[in-house]
């Protein structure tokens, strides 16, 4: 029996993956929040490897906060790029494979095509540059790993622009929605299922990969999707903004070319505006 270490168990991904695997009855799971184990801590790190042999680390822990991250560097950094680094070593001295969740914010958005693994990274502002630093510490460390970077990601899980939206629209509020960002929504379910099925499966076509729903659109495109979708549309007035104001610098294209994931890992996601569909279906049939 294979077993499965997945961090920030309580965040969205690690949610949607804790669902998912009530179905794999061969995986022994330990799923741990930051409660229970701190990936900064080198010691949190030595004791729960020690306890059992881990085949797989799913790490979705991170510091995710993109506008406190510019004032916040520190922390994102010692998160999302040092304990990245000792999860990595740690993985290798135990032969354990690693499953890494990274970013499109690695990018800097000036391009107008969708970003190939092989593209240049450039990311401009703090919460991007601390998880390419994470990419590039598990890359000179192990050769065994997974990293997908990934983008909007949302889910019925946790906080997110999908249950934002929602939130607002119950609440009757007049929504003013940046167009000045092109990227494509990404459906943690989906994510989750790729990743349980490498697992499943023991891929060992290790390395870099991106992961997204499918098309593109902007913020405000997606509020409208997720309004038409839970027939909010008509009841509440959404406005484009064409200046909204962030803290952080956001890259205004950040679409992620899926064609390797595709090919490689034979996995070929859905578009965005129907894992929309299926995170409200999810939803609406659990209530």
């Amino acid at each position: 029996m294979k077993t499965v270490l997945v961090t920030g168990a309580s965040g969205q991904l690690g949610s949607c993956i804790k669902r998912l695997s009530k179905a794999e009855d061969s995986i022994d799971w330990l799923f741990m929040d930051s409660s229970e184990i701190d990936i900064t801590s080198q010691c949190d790190l030595e004791e729960c490897f020690k306890s059992k042999r881990i085949d797989y680390c799913i790490n979705t822990a991170a510091y995710t906060n993109v506008e406190k991250s510019e004032s916040e560097q520190e922390k994102a950094l010692k998160i999302n790029a040092d304990a990245v680094k000792n999860l990595a070593k740690i993985c290798k001295k135990n032969r354990t494979v690693l499953i890494h969740i990274s970013t499109d914010y690695v990018f800097d958005g000036k391009t107008s095509r969708p970003y190939l693994e092989t593209d240049s990274t450039n990311p401009i502002n703090v919460y991007g540059a601390s998880k390419l630093k994470g990419e590039t510490y598990i890359q000179a460390n192990m050769n065994e790993y997974f990293i997908f970077r990934t983008s909007w990601l949302f889910s019925e899980f946790g906080h997110n622009f999908y249950n934002t939206i929602l939130k607002k629209a119950a609440e009757k509020a007049i929504l003013n929605i940046t167009t000045e960002q092109t990227g494509t929504p990404t459906n943690a379910n989906h994510l989750a299922q790729l990743v349980l099925k490498l697992i499943r499966e023991k891929n060992s076509d290790y390395g870099l990969y991106h992961f997204s729903n499918l098309g593109e659109t902007t913020w405000y495109g997606f509020a409208e999707e997720i309004l038409r979708v839970s027939n909010n549309l008509e009841k509440i007035k959404l406005n484009k903004d064409n200046s909204y104001k962030t803290i952080a610098a956001r890259p205004r294209y950040s679409v992620l070319d899926k064609q390797k994931l595709i090919k490689t890992l034979k996995f070929t996601p859905v578009p965005w505006e129907e894992a929309v569909r299926d995170v409200y279906q999810t939803e609406t049939i659990s209530i």
